[in-house]
């Protein structure tokens, strides 16, 4: 495994602990030499982790669709490729990595990890997912996942495909566990 790619929310005004964690992810991505591939954007957390991995010595793709250049802002510093539509961006996010870490995020991080989810689900990969918080801004979501399984949705084996992380380097650890097994 050498590139992991993140998901995460884009905004600046979310509490200060969410962008601490994504400088901390970031940071620790870079020192474990994993290569960072996430949105582009400078801003919210994708900037803070980004800026965070790049400071540190690490690789940082970054991949944005041209109609966010403005919104988003690329970070210029790292290596950066412009596609066309989220679809492109979102398949290459993929293609470029082997792991996927879910930081909190708003509709368009819960969008990409639920679409991988799926993609694994259906067989297309299987690529391992980590969803990291240190505090219990993803029990919402695991509960959810958990009620589809007790609903008899999708099966129990489903809840292996990702893993609910506290730290950095537990998410990591977590993603390394999964790709030797697959």
């Amino acid at each position: 495994m050498k590139s992991i790619c993140l998901y995460c929310g884009s905004s600046n005004d979310v509490e200060p602990k969410y962008l601490e964690l994504a400088k901390k992810l970031g940071a620790t991505l870079a020192e474990q030499n994993y290569r960072l591939v996430y949105g582009g954007g400078s801003v919210g957390l994708m900037g803070a982790a980004a800026t965070a991995a790049h400071e540190a010595g690490g690789k940082v793709l970054g991949i944005m669709p041209r109609f966010l250049l403005t919104k988003e802002r690329i970070f210029d510093s790292v290596e950066h490729r412009i596609v066309e539509t989220m679809h492109e961006r979102k398949q290459m996010m993929f293609d470029e990595s082997d792991g996927f870490i879910v930081l909190p995020g708003g509709i368009g991080t819960l969008e990409e990890a639920v679409e991988m989810l799926s993609w694994a689900r259906l067989g297309l990969h299987c690529k391992p997912m980590a969803f990291l918080d240190e505090g219990q801004f993803w029990d919402p979501f695991f509960e959810l996942m958990g009620h589809i399984v007790t609903g008899k949705f999708t099966p129990t084996e489903f809840l292996e495909l990702f893993a609910h992380t506290k730290s950095p380097m537990d998410a990591i650890e977590a993603l390394e566990i999964r790709f030797k097994q697959v």
